[in-house]
């Protein structure tokens, strides 16, 4: 990503001020209309918004200017970070649409459309052999389905999600509990580099905020507003992982989980999210049978069948508008209205079967294709 966002001075010094959180900027912001309308607001003016009142914006207008935006800006430019607010493009949609979305990011790396394509691996730091390694093999096959997996990078599942996702030659991105100069934990230093190279580390907090355990509840909220689902691999009953869940389903996102040994106490976070109605997680098809929905994402790509238009409203995926990859046209090609096994297509693409399998996930979740009992598919696009 390049360039800090159109008036990024004044968001920074407005969201630095005391009194003022995620909700009551977003309040402030559709009162005034601009970052430099609020920068410009009396008191009496800010005590008219809903939540601020008198004694708060006193507070506001007191501090407004303590916080030193210009070196602020000079630091993220020698880390090669980027600053954002949520009224740019660039601003993932999906966090966007959380309760309380951070006004800034900061994104180390870039943040790119087919992250929408996102889920969470979250769990416990000090996790055993077997979460590690369920942990990395979800991210790993699921980043080969072109999904981006989202973590904290903190020790444990989070640094094996980001592992797997990488492993596969996928995208991951990394959610920091404290300012992208500083990494953590330490000894990720080459993890956080890879991660950047691949996808993004980003932030809410200032440049050079320290990891605070007070910075991780809300860092939480971030990972499960950047995606579709979060799975949840090993926690005990009182963990972050077990915040990501709850603010996962508090702002209607997917939460899956993956199931443990019943003598295990990393075993209780999962298996309560289970009996409270998250769907348990045995494999990438539990997923993508979870996620269906995705559907919808393609919708503009979608036009009505003037043929049954009235009757069924029928809809149809027109191919010559789809952004498909050159894999994606070689196994397009070997479908027709009739159900093809997928060692035909393997044997007629010359491709890997690891690599067919993994497109075609990507390619179902699409709606571009229709998986059938005994390994069977359909293509589902005009």
């Amino acid at each position: 990503m390049v360039g800090h966002s159109q008036n990024i001075r004044d968001w920074l010094k407005i969201v630095r001020s005391e009194g003022i959180g995620p909700v009551i900027f977003g309040r402030l912001l559709e009162h005034f209309g601009s970052a430099e309308a609020v920068i410009a607001a009396s008191v009496n003016g800010l005590a008219q918004v809903d939540g601020v009142g008198q004694k708060t914006a006193e507070k506001i207008v007191q501090s407004r200017k303590n916080f030193d935006a210009e070196k602020e800006i000079s630091l993220a430019d020698e880390n090669g970070v980027c600053i954002i607010n949520i009224l740019d493009s660039r601003y993932p949609p999906l966090l966007k649409k959380i309760y309380d979305p951070p006004p800034v990011l900061y994104v180390k790396g870039d943040i790119q459309p087919g992250d929408n394509l996102a889920v969470a691996i979250v769990g416990a730091r000090r996790c055993s052999h077997y979460g590690s390694e369920q942990a990395s093999r979800f991210a790993h096959l699921l980043a080969s389905a072109g999904f981006t997996i989202v973590s904290g990078m903190a020790r444990g599942i989070d640094s094996s999600a980001h592992s797997g996702a990488l492993s596969a030659g996928g995208r991951t991105i990394a959610v920091q509990g404290c300012g992208l100069s500083k990494i953590f934990p330490p000894e990720n230093k080459q993890l956080f580099e890879k991660i950047c190279a691949n996808g993004a580390c980003v932030s809410e907090l200032p440049m050079e905020y320290e990891p605070l355990a007070e910075n991780f509840p809300p860092r939480n909220r971030i990972i499960a507003g950047l995606s579709l689902a979060t799975i949840v691999v090993e926690a005990m009953p009182r963990s972050g992982a077990l915040i990501t869940a709850r603010a996962a389903m508090e702002n209607s996102r997917e939460v899956m989980a993956v199931p443990g040994r019943i003598d295990s106490p990393l075993s209780k976070g999962p298996h309560r999210l289970i009996k409270d109605g998250a769907k348990l997680l045995e494999s990438v098809e539990d997923v993508i049978e979870t996620l269906e929905f995705l559907q919808k994402d393609f919708a503009e790509h979608v036009k009505l069948s003037t043929k049954r238009a009235v009757e069924k409203t029928e809809t149809l995926f027109d191919i010559s508008k789809l952004n498909l990859t050159v894999v994606e046209k070689k196994i397009i090609e070997c479908l027709d209205s009739e159900p093809v096994h997928i060692e035909q297509i393997i044997s007629q693409t010359s491709l890997a079967a690891g690599k067919v399998n993994a497109v075609l996930v990507s390619m179902r979740l699409k709606g571009i294709v229709k998986h059938l009992p005994g390994g069977y598919f359909l293509k589902k696009i005009g």
